[in-house]
Order: C-alpha cells, then sequence, then structure tokens
C-alpha cells in the first residue's frame, strides 16, 4: 500500500474519506488500492482498511461486517457534520443496552440532507433537526441524540420485554427524569404503542422504581382506602438518611417490595433488618411483601395493607 495512504489509515483508525485521502494522495492510488483489495468501500466515500475485515462472512454487507465503533465512525462520516447516531444505535452509545451484530447502525439526519439508507445503515430524516445542542450531545467521542428523545425514539424498536426495564434503569440511574421523557414524547405525535409509554412514564412520575413496583401500584396500593403514598420518600433517622419505597406518612407505615431475587443473601437481609429496626426507633412501621405473595395474592396483601393502616390511624 502507498506509504502516504497507509500513514493517513494508520491515524484515523484504518477508516478514511476520499477527501481524506485525495489530500495526501492522487486519485490513482485510491483507485488502485480498493483494487488489490487493500481497501473497501464502506458507503460512498467512505473507505476501510480491509485488514480490519478480517475473519468476517464475506458475503455481508461491509458495513455489518466492521467493529461496531467503527462501523458507528463510518455512519457519521459518511453523513457528514450534520448527522448523530440516533435510536437503538444511540442507546447502546448511552450504555443502556447493548445493539446484537445483526442491528444495523441508525443515523438522524436533516431532512434536506441528501443522504439514504446503505446496507446495514439507517437514515431518518428529521425537519428541523440539527446535529448541535439541544437536539444532540457529544457522547465518547461521537454526535449522538440527547437520552430523553433516544429512549422515546426507541420504544417502539426494542422488543416487548425490554421495554420498561431500559427506561427504568435510566431513571434510577438520574440520567434523565419522567418530565424530560414527557416533554420528548411530546415531540413524537406518532409514536406507535404511545399510549403503554404515556403509562409508564406517568408510573415513574409517580416514584415506582421498578416493575414489581409497577404492577403493585396498578393491581394493590391505589383505590379506595388507600392513601396517597409517597413513594422513595427520604427521611432522616439520626445520622442517616433513608429512602423509603411507599410511605404512608400520616400512618407512619412503609411498604417494601422485595423482589423475586432479594434476600438470597443472608448479608443483605440483615442490612434490611437492621435499617427496619433504625425506622421503628422513629415511629416507622416496615411492613415486607414478597414478589411471590404480592403476585399470588393481590387482594390479601390489598386487604392486610388496609388493615395495618386503619390500626396505626387508630392508635392513641
Amino acid at each position: 500500500m502507498d506509504a502516504r495512504l497507509r500513514a493517513l489509515l494508520d491515524r484515523r483508525g484504518g477508516l478514511a474519506t476520499r477527501h481524506e485521502v485525495l489530500s495526501v494522495a492522487p486519485p490513482w492510488t485510491l483507485q488502485g488500492a480498493c483494487r488489490t483489495g487493500r481497501l473497501a468501500r464502506v458507503l460512498p466515500e467512505v473507505y476501510v482498511d480491509t485488514a480490519l475485515l478480517r475473519g468476517t462472512p464475506p458475503e455481508l454487507p461491509v458495513l455489518a461486517r466492521m467493529e461496531p465503533e467503527l462501523a458507528r465512525r463510518a455512519a457519521l462520516a459518511y453523513g457528514g457534520d450534520r448527522a448523530a447516531l440516533s435510536r437503538l444505535t444511540a442507546l447502546d452509545v448511552w450504555g443502556l443496552r447493548r445493539q446484537p451484530p445483526g442491528e444495523p447502525v441508525h443515523l438522524d439526519l436533516p431532512a434536506n440532507s441528501g443522504r439514504r439508507a446503505w446496507p446495514h445503515l439507517v437514515v431518518r430524516h428529521r425537519a428541523g433537526f440539527v446535529a448541535e445542542a439541544p437536539h444532540v450531545v457529544i457522547r465518547g467521542g461521537s454526535r449522538v441524540t440527547r437520552l430523553d428523545r433516544t429512549l422515546v425514539d426507541c420504544w417502539p424498536l426494542l422488543p416487548m420485554g425490554d421495554r420498561p426495564s431500559v427506561l427504568i434503569r435510566a431513571v434510577n440511574d438520574r440520567r434523565t427524569t419522567p418530565q424530560r421523557l414527557v416533554a420528548a414524547l411530546h415531540e413524537v405525535p406518532r409514536l406507535p404503542d404511545r399510549w403503554a409509554l404515556r403509562r409508564l412514564v406517568a408510573r415513574l412520575a409517580a416514584g415506582c422504581r421498578s416493575p414489581l413496583e409497577i404492577w403493585g401500584h396498578d393491581h394493590v396500593f391505589t383505590g379506595p382506602g388507600m392513601p396517597i403514598f409517597a413513594r422513595q420518600a427520604r427521611v432522616r433517622v439520626g445520622t442517616r438518611t433513608i429512602y423509603l419505597d411507599m410511605f404512608a406518612e400520616a400512618e407512619r407505615v412503609n411498604i417494601e417490595l422485595d423482589g423475586a431475587t432479594s434476600h438470597g443473601d443472608p448479608a443483605e437481609r440483615e442490612i434490611d433488618l437492621r435499617r427496619d429496626a433504625l425506622l421503628a426507633t422513629a415511629g416507622i412501621v416496615v411492613v415486607r411483601f414478597s414478589h411471590r405473595r404480592l403476585i399470588a395474592d393481590p387482594a390479601q396483601v390489598r386487604q392486610e395493607t388496609l388493615t395495618i393502616l386503619a390500626s396505626r390511624r387508630q392508635r392513641p
């Protein structure tokens, strides 16, 4: 390979555009490298060192044969400074869901960009889109759509069972808020299965922080006789700050929902017992319901909760 072209590819991590190649070598150098199989055309005017494609099935599109980070760089090089990684690819960049090998790279561009989709590359044209704030942020050195819009855009693309957990994790990790998700949802009025996303965001806004808490909210802990629980309520006991799952402040009762895998570790169980005892010193009664009981016998759990709350209201 021409020494000038080799040096360029080394500097650019094995990837270069036609403009970059012609800035260091004449056109026939590029043509010769492609003809001899040293370079492969990934996308229009974007080329990759074929040494980086060894060991991958040759029948796949070139973009699908590249490592994910390199494929994303190629997509951004094709889109130019008006493009940003989006949807399922952006979700991977945000670290919330890894894209499996078969999924294409997603790219957002302005409506008048003139760029089109290619094998293993999905191009979406958005009216009013610009590859800068507030639409785009830089993450890991790449332009990527902001997280709240990414989550909304991915909703209909994710497998049904994965949808809630991705949004719950983003909110629990304090990467976004239900309020930001609501604002992003307003930007996409024709989103498929919109009602289900609105319902989930409403539960997150109410303080639910797990699928079990959402299920309990919908089937057990709302309705006649139930107070409006303060979810993730912050209380101070001595020198400690403790967050309570569902706190009935007037009755000083905290409902804790233990997940299906809770307390498999005796050490974790001991931590919970110490925490419950500390709350008791502040007059807060902790009531725990297991995942199994909540799902298998919601009517009984509801009745027990109402009875406990009523007894606390009657205390002197």
